[in-house]
């Protein structure tokens, strides 16, 4: 059996931006923009963006409106629910770069749309 090919990403973090236009909650309601763009400079700043490292990226609807803002980390599959900007700096100094989930931020796997 042969190994496996690297990730071009090492983890892909998905920001959902999403705007309902009925009235319904969404991210976009939540700063998830600003968020987004928060996030998208710490990685940078931190020396993680790039190829075999971190990739930050806009997303339509993730389905997880009720705990919004969300991102979600992949290959691990972590689900954030954010505020402000030091949650994502936490984010971004402890699991993108040191590799521990930030407990605190979960979404509780229950949170749907």
């Amino acid at each position: 059996m042969s190994e496996a090919a690297p990730h071009y990403y090492q983890r892909h973090v998905f920001f959902c931006l999403n705007e309902r236009k009925n009235g319904e909650a969404s991210c976009a309601q939540h700063n998830a923009m600003d968020l987004f763009d928060r996030c998208k400079s710490a990685v940078k700043a931190a020396g993680l963006a790039g190829p075999g490292q971190v990739r930050v990226n806009k997303a339509g609807c993730l389905d997880r409106c009720a705990g919004g803002p969300v991102a979600v980390v992949y290959p691990e599959g972590v689900w954030y629910t954010l505020v402000d900007h030091h949650d994502v700096d936490e984010i971004v100094q402890s699991h993108l770069k040191e590799g521990q989930v930030v407990q605190r931020l979960l979404l509780a796997p229950d949170v749907g749309r």
